[in-house]
């Protein structure tokens, strides 16, 4: 639930899930905003594990140092990979918190003691930034293109983080988070960026959508960056996605626990499309499943993204006809209703499963799509939105062609999907500001429930319009949502866990308004 709990449940596009409110309340409380504080619970655990990772990295950046390279010839690419996790580790840091440590290799313990989460003597958190890219600049310049082993990252994986990083400068930010400026020189450094992977990598987009959440498809051809898990390994349970562990669905035989990471009514509604297989940019939220769960789907029609990426009672599980998903997989429906977040499933006859819980698919933190669908959003930003146009045709054709699996046991389709591509001046008139709509629904349809779009939203400045908003309407659905509310200019970011302000002795300061 980790991961779903920090980008899907606090953005709308995930319930938390689980037994009942009470069950991993610290997640309700961050999914509803309100009763946040330093001390909200499985908050520190995170900062402490990313800490100890970068710890790690340093230490081994230290070692690596020692040795020539004569010595270890594999110098120059290993040092590459440690400056990678590093600032992989940071971002991740940075994108919860705002003002953290960056801990670097020569620093000693008495360095750390001292170092603060906020430099006094900086205006903004820019500087944080700047090391966080310098880290994934030095590491592209020392990894190789490719990799003989699986899962080491490349020169390709080190420039798209260096993409995100470039978006998040591009974006600036004021004192209390909201986005004031944005900078053309970023985004062209990340165009260009964008463009270098795009056009002198081996990568591409997989001819089918699903192949993306497959275990049989691990590192394939649009995979840029994957945590590598393992089952029967020689160790006792294997290198598994314990951090997904909570994500199945309570589905006897198959599943034993534990229902997290539901898909929200909101989203499900964002893939309904309209008569010219456009999405519903205005109306998208107006149909409603509640109560309503056969005529629902019976009188929408939908972009295929929605059956790679929901389970949904009486529909195949990940691809398999013979097996439908059961509303008996949902442990609290009157709570969260039946639809569960599917990508990060497997079949339950899959070799990677483990005691009907764990697996071992990898888990993709950066892939193609993710760079072209960057590309498309500078190149709007710069007021180039005819180049864009062409980039989202691209995803949105391959979702089209993503619909070979998507089919019941007779062969018919699951649902009816109706997807079409943008004509200017055809089915829509491409200015500016519908390029960026598009964007948005785009951006939202293909990452859905990775984990990205609270950090997306919060990026561009939208994070509090937007929640409020699903706030809003999903008060009608669920009472538990009654008291929900996003604060602009606090909830943008996660409170400095309190045990670590104390720790530092007062050398940490509590971000703005906790």
């Amino acid at each position: 639930m980790t991961a779903g709990c920090w980008g899907d449940a606090r953005s709308g596009d995930n319930y938390k899930g689980g037994s009942g409110l009470t069950d991993q309340s610290a997640y309700y409380e961050m999914e509803t905003f309100t009763t946040v504080t330093p001390n909200v619970g499985n908050n520190s655990t995170f900062w402490i594990s990313a800490y100890r990772a970068i710890s790690r990295c340093n230490a081994a950046i230290r070692q690596i140092d020692k040795a020539t390279e004569d010595e270890y010839p594999l110098k120059t690419a290993r040092m590459g990979e440690m400056l990678f996790l590093r600032g992989l580790v940071h971002f991740v840091l940075k994108e919860r918190y705002k003002y953290i440590p960056f801990i670097t290799e020569e620093m000693t313990s008495s360095d750390i003691r001292l170092l603060p989460n906020r430099d006094p003597e900086e205006n903004d958190d820019m500087y944080i930034w700047e090391k966080i890219l310098n880290d994934f600049t030095l590491a592209a310049q020392y990894l190789p293109a490719t990799q003989a082993d699986k899962g080491r990252p490349t020169l390709y994986s080190a420039k798209a983080y260096a993409v995100s990083t470039l978006l998040w400068m591009a974006y600036r930010q004021n004192e209390t988070h909201q986005v004031v400026d944005v900078d053309a020189a970023r985004l062209q450094q990340a165009l260009t960026l964008c463009n270098d992977i795009i056009n002198t990598s081996d990568r591409a987009l997989t001819p089918d959508f699903g192949f993306n959440f497959m275990f049989e498809f691990e590192n394939n051809e649009e995979s840029l960056f994957e945590i590598q898990y393992s089952i029967n390994d020689g160790t006792t349970k294997g290198n598994l996605n314990f951090g997904q562990s909570l994500n199945t669905p309570r589905w006897q035989p198959w599943f034993r626990c534990c229902d997290f990471h539901k898909v929200t009514y909101n989203l499900l509604n964002a893939f309904r499309t309209g008569a010219d297989g456009l999405p519903l940019f205005t109306t998208y939220n107006d149909a409603e499943l509640m109560d309503n769960y056969f005529g629902y789907f019976a009188d929408n029609t939908f972009d295929p993204r929605i059956s790679h990426t929901a389970a949904i009672p009486g529909h195949p599980w990940k691809y398999d006809p013979t097996l439908k998903y059961d509303s008996l997989g949902s442990r609290n429906p009157d709570v969260y209703g039946y639809v569960h977040s599917l990508k990060e499933q497997v079949h339950p006859s899959c070799t990677c499963q483990w005691e009907n819980r764990q697996n071992s698919m990898n888990k993709r933190l950066m892939r193609l799509a993710q760079v072209l669908l960057w590309k498309a959003e500078i190149l709007i930003k710069l007021n180039r939105e005819d180049e864009a146009l062409p980039i989202i045709n691209e995803i949105r054709q391959r979702a089209q062609n993503s619909t070979g699996m998507l089919v019941m046991l007779d062969g018919t389709p699951i649902l009816d999907y109706n997807i079409a591509l943008y004509e200017d001046g055809v089915n829509c008139t491409w200015t500016n500001e519908y390029a960026w709509q598009a964007y948005l629904f785009e951006s939202r349809l293909e990452m859905a429930c990775e984990g990205f779009r609270f950090f997306d939203l919060v990026r561009w400045g939208m994070a509090a319009d937007v929640i409020n908003a699903y706030f809003e309407k999903e008060k009608t659905r669920h009472t538990w949502l009654t008291g929900a509310f996003f604060t602009q200019g606090k909830h943008e970011y996660l409170p400095i866990p309190q045990d670590q302000i104390n720790l530092s002795e007062g050398v940490y300061v509590q971000n703005v308004n906790y």
